[in-house]
């Protein structure tokens, strides 16, 4: 097993429609929150913040 494939976890993101306007995606393991116009920038910038909160903060 290859270093990357050991240091994948699969978390989980919860995706809705903004009252103001495109979209809000949250990753409730790690409390992580993010928005976008669309589901996919939602998405992705989702998981950038939640890539940065585990630099900071590894899971055990």
């Amino acid at each position: 097993m290859s270093a990357d494939a050991r240091n994948q976890v699969e978390l989980t993101a919860v995706l809705w429609a903004a009252t103001e306007g495109g979209f809000t995606a949250l990753n409730p393991e790690t409390g992580t929150i993010s928005e976008g116009e669309t589901e996919a920038e939602a998405l992705a910038n989702l998981t950038e913040a939640t890539e940065l909160y585990l630099e900071e903060f590894p899971a055990s």
